[in-house]
């Protein structure tokens, strides 16, 4: 590895973390437990929230801890490989590309023809797993927003927007940097739920979708 350039040693980092990332784990649970395909219900998306919408609080559950462990076990691994191989200075840099490259996965997982969720928690995992300081404030924003509101899609859009801010004083630029890529993707995926937000028709948490 260490013959590689970094560049390459970057790439890598991200390909395994976008493939690790575009592993469709509310899917998968789903179809397991026979709660049919979850891309026909509520809002169509594969992550917890609409994994929620069926009613099964243990999967949704487990789709929220593999979603968000996807994204800091992408990071870790890339993380800690480039430091057992002894290649200086790179080990931030690979475990934010591959945590960034996870939530990309997600949201545009290859196997679904690049149709997928919306990176919450993969996001949140990244974050925790590569700027634990960060991840705990941008968990916080997230659940004061949504006890407050209990919009799910409002406590993101707050909680990743205040990330790179968090990371800019309890990290590093590079780490504000990438968090800010992901808050601009969470606002974008995320359209949909500021239209719906604006004309008062935004679901909230724990309420089925007709």
């Amino acid at each position: 590895m260490a013959e590689l350039s970094p560049t390459a040693l970057l790439a890598l980092a991200a390909l395994g973390g976008y493939l690790l990332g575009s592993i469709p784990f509310g899917l998968v649970i789903t179809r397991l437990l026979g709660l049919g395909d979850i891309r026909a219900i509520g809002s169509g998306n594969i992550g917890a929230t609409n994994v929620l919408r069926t009613g099964n609080k243990p999967a949704a559950l487990a789709t929220l801890l593999l979603d968000s462990g996807k994204g800091a076990i992408a990071a870790l691994i890339a993380r800690f490989v480039l430091a057992a191989a002894d290649v200086d200075g790179l080990g931030i840099e690979a475990g934010l590309a591959a945590g960034v490259a996870a939530v990309f996965g997600h949201n545009f997982p290859v196997w679904l023809k690049f149709k997928g969720g919306k990176g919450v928690a993969t996001t949140l995992g990244t974050l925790l797993a590569t700027a634990w300081p960060v991840g705990l404030a941008a968990c916080g924003l997230w659940l004061l927003t949504a006890v407050v509101t209990r919009f799910s899609s409002l406590s993101a859009l707050v909680a990743l927007t205040g990330a790179p801010v968090a990371a800019w004083f309890l990290a590093t630029p590079v780490h504000a940097a990438a968090f800010a890529l992901l808050a601009v993707l969470a606002w974008i995926r995320h359209r949909e739920n500021l239209r719906r937000l604006l004309n008062g028709t935004e679901s909230r948490i724990g309420a089925k979708k007709k």
